[in-house]
């Protein structure tokens, strides 16, 4: 069984000091960093939200549901990673949002258009571990998408940030009934 490892939008935004700021996001960066660079993973891939016209999931009264200040806008700063985050050991970077909400990095493709299940299958990849921001959203989305597309899940919530603890509750809830594996508790705020 090969795995693979899925960096979920570990992006200026989603971080202390972002328009859409999630407390831990920092040191999530510097985490993700430390496990890759102990040459766990043979394959490494990183998603980042990349909107460009996402329609109604940019609001200027935001819900925090379903409408979001804007965030992540192709180009700007907020969609640069991290600079916690060490990007050399990442193979692939998949875009994904950018006319839609763009939650699950199995919505994503890299630049030369190749989807994020293709570019796992054609290195024989047949599970993932998942870590990333935020643990209620977009690792949420990711893992089960990955889940039912047939690969082993397993979600690394040390390394994963929280929005907030009822919509993390929700995302255990989702993720246990889906069979995918939450390694730890996460934890809501730094």
């Amino acid at each position: 069984m090969s795995t693979a490892l899925i960096v979920v939008d570990v992006q200026n935004d989603f971080c202390e000091g972002g328009s859409l700021a999630i407390d831990g996001g920092a040191a999530v960066a510097a985490g993700v960093t430390e496990l890759m660079r102990r040459g766990t993973y043979e394959h490494i891939a990183a998603t980042r939200d990349y909107h460009i016209d996402p329609g109604s999931h940019f609001s200027e009264e935001p819900d925090f549901v379903t409408s979001w200040p804007r965030h992540c806008e192709a180009g700007l700063p907020g969609a640069s990673f991290h600079p916690a985050l060490d990007v050399g050991p990442v193979q692939a970077v998949f875009s994904k949002g950018q006319y839609s909400d763009g939650y699950s990095g199995f919505e994503s493709a890299t630049d030369a258009g190749e989807p994020l299940p293709d570019w796992l299958r054609a290195r024989g990849v047949t599970a993932v571990d998942v870590v990333g921001i935020a643990f209620d959203f977009c690792v949420r989305a990711t893992a089960l998408d990955a889940a039912a597309a047939g690969f082993t899940v397993r979600v690394l919530s040390e390394l994963t940030a929280c929005g907030s603890q009822a919509t993390t509750d929700k995302a255990l809830a989702d993720l246990a009934a889906a069979g995918v594996t939450v390694d730890g508790t996460p934890r809501v705020g730094a």
